[in-house]
């Protein structure tokens, strides 16, 4: 068989091309037509989380968000404290150098209120919170700061079934003891300085009248957060070294040269004892010692102030 005999005829080969052209017009109308049925995936939501932090400034963490409580999400229980601090439990150097050791430090409270201020309340501003939530304790309470040893709890005052919610400011009054060893008095401090030999037994009362209206709590950690079922607590803190400063604190400390210390008080004491109710205080104290005294503001809110009237 010669070459020229084995070339296919040119009928068979246009037929050939025709069903190839055919056969691919119809691969490529099949694959158009899976493109248009092709799901299209959707970008998961963002992690709004991440995006914040991406967002936070430079040389910031991001801090957690306040913790919120549905003020209609049922009652729970609310605390009141009160807290005498290191100073009242421990005992302590005062600014002119002596040891102080506390047996009994009487505070008399009486109608103290938790409110859920919205704004929150600034006591250096003054005025009264603002708050549609509040709950009152409308008693009188004469309670022992210096009550258990160095480790002892706070010392509870009352309980009140409250709303859940934010509890973020208190006040109360400070009044006269209607009877017990504090009778007559706001404050009654009874203990032992020593200094150089000598040691005074010693009683002072005070007797400033007072509401003390007050902010959120300042410290370690947050105060007044209730939520259903649960119990959280508040805390009246009453500061002794502003009167008689803190031997452990620098003399030129704010704490120490805005102090009486306790020479004032010692010099009023007659062979070792030291009874000094509130018009001895304002008999004997000199006048400006006097008034000293009487200006001094030992209500706190942990390390958060209050705001004092009369």
């Amino acid at each position: 068989m010669g070459f020229k005999q084995m070339l296919p005829d040119r009928h068979v080969v246009s037929d050939m091309r025709w069903s190839v052209r055919f056969s691919l017009a119809i691969i490529v109308l099949v694959v158009l037509a899976g493109c248009g049925n092709t799901p299209t995936a959707e970008a998961p939501p963002p992690d709004t989380e991440s995006a914040a932090a991406d967002t936070a400034p430079p040389g910031t963490e991001s801090e957690p968000a306040e913790p919120t409580v549905d003020a209609e999400g049922g009652e729970g229980t609310l605390q009141l404290r009160a807290n005498g601090e290191d100073f009242v439990r421990q005992g302590f150097v005062t600014a002119d150098g002596w040891n102080i050791t506390f047996d009994n430090v009487y505070v008399t409270l009486a109608n103290i209120t938790a409110y859920q201020a919205d704004p929150p309340f600034d006591a250096d501003a003054g005025g009264q919170p603002e708050a549609e939530v509040n709950v009152t304790a409308d008693q009188t309470y004469t309670v022992d700061l210096a009550e258990g040893d160095e480790n002892a709890e706070t010392i509870l005052i009352d309980e009140l079934t409250a709303p859940a919610g934010r509890y973020n400011a208190i006040s109360w009054e400070m009044v006269p003891a209607a009877d017990g060893p504090s009778s007559g008095a706001v404050i009654t401090m009874i203990g032992t300085a020593e200094r150089d030999g000598e040691t005074i037994n010693f009683t002072i009362q005070l007797d400033r009248e007072s509401t003390e209206t007050c902010g959120d709590f300042v410290g370690d950690e947050r105060k007044g957060i209730l939520e259903a079922d649960a119990t959280a607590d508040l805390e009246a803190t009453f500061h002794f070294d502003h009167i008689f400063g803190d031997g452990e604190a620098a003399p030129d400390d704010e704490i120490n040269t805005g102090a009486l210390g306790f020479d004032p008080f010692a010099a009023l004491a007659e062979g070792g004892t030291l009874v000094a109710d509130p018009a001895t205080l304002q008999a004997e104290l000199s006048a400006e010692d006097y008034e000293q005294l009487q200006q001094k503001h030992l209500a706190h809110v942990g390390e958060g102030h209050c705001n004092t009237s009369e």
